[in-house]
C-alpha cells in the first residue's frame, strides 16, 4: 500500500524536474533564428558592397587590366562568409 502512496509523490517530483529543465535551458526560439538569419544576411552584404564601392573607386583612380570591382566584390563575399561562419560557429559552439 505505500507504493500506491509514493506513486503520487514521485509523479509530482518528476514534473517538478522536467519544468526546472525546460525553464533552465528552454531551446532556440524562433525569433533567434530570423537574428541569425539577419545578422548572416549583413555580414556578407556589408563587405561585398564595401567591396564593390572601394573597386569602382580603384578602377577610376588606379585602372589595371582586370576589374578591381569584380576582384573586390568576390574578396567581400569570401570576407563576409569568414565573418558568418565565425559568427554562427561562435553561437552554435556554446550548444
Amino acid at each position: 500500500m505505500t507504493d500506491n502512496h509514493d506513486k503520487p509523490a514521485k509523479d509530482i517530483g518528476e514534473r517538478a524536474r522536467r519544468m526546472k529543465a525546460a525553464r533552465d535551458d528552454p531551446g532556440p526560439s524562433p525569433l533567434s533564428g530570423i537574428g541569425t538569419f539577419g545578422m548572416v544576411g549583413w555580414a556578407i552584404a556589408v563587405p561585398t558592397v564595401g567591396g564593390a564601392f572601394l573597386g569602382l573607386w580603384l578602377d577610376r583612380v588606379a585602372p589595371q587590366g582586370f576589374s578591381w570591382t569584380i576582384a573586390l566584390i568576390l574578396g567581400g563575399v569570401v570576407l563576409g562568409a569568414m565573418i558568418a561562419a565565425a559568427w554562427i560557429g561562435k553561437e552554435g559552439g556554446g550548444k
